[in-house]
């Protein structure tokens, strides 16, 4: 398990609510996503010993490292959030539909000027309506039968009105289950007054035709009709089944984010749910600290509650307007923070309430995204009870997950702080490493690893091969490799600003705050000398070890620094220093096995670098080449027979005649 997951803990905290459950490996990827009636019941029932769940579970199970969950207000909900999510992320232990079913629809053509009522699978953005999706596709094409049949609307898929008169009508309207509109008999304006009678009973005004249904069952059971009871009853349970309120997707097929925020004193939470094509695909939440301003404002607002015994009317109002006034702050910087570098703005931000600047931000969202955003806050309806989800989901993670959240905080950030704080260098956010492999010299090549706030950061590592050292001269092969990121990162600041683009941020034109080398005194000499000459201030310090290898403290302006070894700060120097020499020798490893492979090939006559080069990547290794048969060899891609003979004689030497090489 990972060791900021704690497995009892969390399990503890699981709400007996119906939701979604995602499991994650070590490496966050995510391993199954289930759904659940109550949470708590089953997430716990993975961690319970039990003999029988086969094999592939108890993989599963032996992998995830933690889970997470989501929050629904049913178990429908959660069933549609499960398959979209499944969709979306195709995790290895769920099984996965190979012709990608979906749930059925009722979709109501109001784009045409007599519209339909029709059963579906497919979500279009053509205009027409679309509720659900439900779990019961005979519950649905039951519900459209009884809709034609209360509002005598169509379903055929005549043109209407250019078709009018054209045909003689069908049989729905024989046996007086269809007004017609094929023959003109009903005006476009009567006709969609049924079926707007249709859509809102769809919309969930569904009492009157349940309690039609309900007199019918009653008259049918009197009557000693039981069969036509059964059928009423099962007709009602269908309508009751169809009429359940879907939050987990839209009809619209638009994209969306849905943001809410959750207070509780000088925290918060921002809880984003992430809508695309219409469908809600995953969820992500950011933890805040409020600023003082704010918090004295939430305080003012519980000692406003607190002294209200009988809380009067104008009480509550002032408090709540205190709590939205800061909620409107927080979600107004957030916004402003994370749309400022996200890498896909949707059309439309649904906000729990009002922000600061919401006009100004709404522009400059738009100009982001080269088109119109809009920021909207829901007052009722499904859209509402969205957001009031995302709600319940915040305070979820506020209340239940702080104190993990706080946990990683302290290995990561709370880190690096102890860092900066034992140099004595103020705010510390970003930290490269460097360290330097060879073999006797051979193949030198350097590692450069980052972290930011306390985690690597895996996409700006960088790789240098030792260009202008000969030998194993490991200070020589650090000053070639600081020189050329650093001047690298000084040019490229350069350009940017010789191009307006100060604000962009290149992969080199980000400096550190701080640079720590694998080594002591020497190491930091080295890095030191290079800064000077360059301009840069820069602090250096080297990550000493001691004589069975393991880090002990940090060398920094001539001293070195001892520390905690229990500390959140020494774990982060061990994780960096450990990074920094697994990196440089995974890469020397490669150079080396690249060597090795050429070397081999070289020597056969009359195979230059480019059938080297195509052999390697139709084999894949060197090894292969070697157990290849002759006419696997012959058919490889730019090889010819001659050729393929000198390459399997050179593996297999007697085995081939001379007239066959001939």
């Amino acid at each position: 398990m990972n060791p900021d997951f704690n497995l009892e803990e969390e399990l503890k905290k699981l709400p007996d609510k119906p939701g979604v459950y995602i499991m994650h490996d070590r490496s966050d990827a995510i391993l199954y996503v289930g759904k659940a009636v109550n949470l708590k019941r089953r997430v716990h029932q993975y961690f319970v010993r039990k003999l029988g769940r086969g094999p592939k579970i108890e993989h599963m199970v032996s992998r995830i490292a933690y889970f997470e969950y989501i929050v629904t207000d049913s178990e429908l909900e959660a069933l549609v959030l499960e398959n979209n999510l499944i969709k979306e992320n195709r995790p290895r232990y769920n099984t996965l539909l190979k012709d990608d079913k979906t749930y059925p629809y009722i979709k109501v053509t109001l784009q045409e000027e007599y519209p339909r009522v029709l059963f579906t699978r497919k979500l279009k953005k053509d205009g027409a309506r679309y509720f659900g999706p439900f779990k019961s596709a005979f519950a649905v094409k039951e519900t459209t039968e009884l809709l034609r049949k209360l509002y005598r609307v169509r379903d055929c898929s005549r043109n209407l009105p250019r078709d009018i008169g054209a045909e003689r009508p069908c049989l729905n309207y024989q046996i007086g289950q269809c007004d017609a509109p094929c023959q003109g008999q009903v005006s476009a304006e009567a006709y969609r007054e049924n079926i707007g009678k249709a859509v809102d009973f769809l919309n969930g005004n569904y009492r009157e035709v349940v309690r039609v249904l309900d007199e019918k069952m009653k008259k049918a059971s009197e009557s000693l009709d039981f069969e036509t009871a059964a059928q009423m009853r099962d007709l009602k349970q269908s309508v009751l089944s169809v009429v359940q309120k879907q939050k987990m997707e839209n009809g619209d097929g638009e994209d969306r984010d849905i943001l809410a925020v959750a207070l509780d004193g000088s925290d918060a939470v921002v809880q984003v749910f992430y809508v695309r094509d219409g469908k809600l695909i995953g969820r992500d939440h950011s933890f805040l600290t409020v600023g003082e301003e704010d918090a004295a404002l939430l305080q003012e607002a519980a000692k406003t509650q607190d002294e209200a015994e009988n809380l009067t009317e104008e009480g509550g109002s002032r408090q709540e307007d205190l709590v939205q006034e800061v909620k409107g702050r927080i979600l107004s910087v957030f916004v402003r923070q994370f749309y400022a570098a996200a890498p896909f703005l949707p059309r439309e931000l649904m906000l729990e309430c009002r922000i600061e600047d919401q006009k100004l931000i709404e522009e400059w969202l738009s100009g982001r995204r080269g088109s119109r955003v809009y920021l909207k806050v829901p007052q009722r309806g499904p859209r509402s009870r969205l957001v009031q989800m995302a709600h319940e989901n915040a305070e979820i993670v506020l209340k239940q997950d702080r104190e993990r959240i706080r946990l990683e905080e302290g290995r990561t950030i709370g880190a690096m702080q102890e860092i900066a704080a034992l140099l004595g260098t103020g705010h510390v956010s970003r930290v490269e490493a460097y360290d330097i492999s060879n073999t006797s010299g051979l193949e030198s090549v350097g590692s450069m690893i980052v972290f930011e706030r306390g985690k690597p950061k895996p996409v700006d590592y960088r790789k240098f091969r030792i260009r202008t050292v000969e030998g194993p001269n490991d200070y020589a092969s650090l000053r070639e490799v600081l020189l050329r990121r650093l001047r690298h990162g000084i040019e490229e600041a350069e350009e940017m600003k010789r191009r307006h683009m100060e604000d962009a941020l290149g992969s080199f034109s980000t400096m550190p705050d701080l640079i720590m080398m694998d080594g002591g005194k020497g190491q930091v000499g080295i890095a030191e000398d290079v800064c000077r000459e360059l301009g840069l201030e820069i602090p250096v310090c080297g990550m000493v070890k001691d004589e069975y290898h393991r880090t002990r403290g940090l060398y920094y302006r001539n001293t070195e620094l001892p520390i905690d070894r229990h500390s959140e700060g020494f774990k982060l120097i061990t994780r960096i220093q450990d990074e920094a020499h697994r990196f440089a020798i995974e890469y020397h490893r490669s150079l080396r096995s690249k060597a090795q492979t050429h070397s081999l090939l070289e020597e056969i006559e009359g195979i230059g670098p480019a059938r080297r080069k195509a052999l390697l990547r139709a084999f894949g290794s060197l090894e292969a080449i070697r157990d290849a048969e002759l006419d696997q060899l012959i058919h490889a891609p730019s090889m010819n027979t001659a050729s393929a003979q000198k390459v399997y004689a050179y593996f297999h030497p007697g085995l081939l005649d001379k007239d066959t090489l001939a």
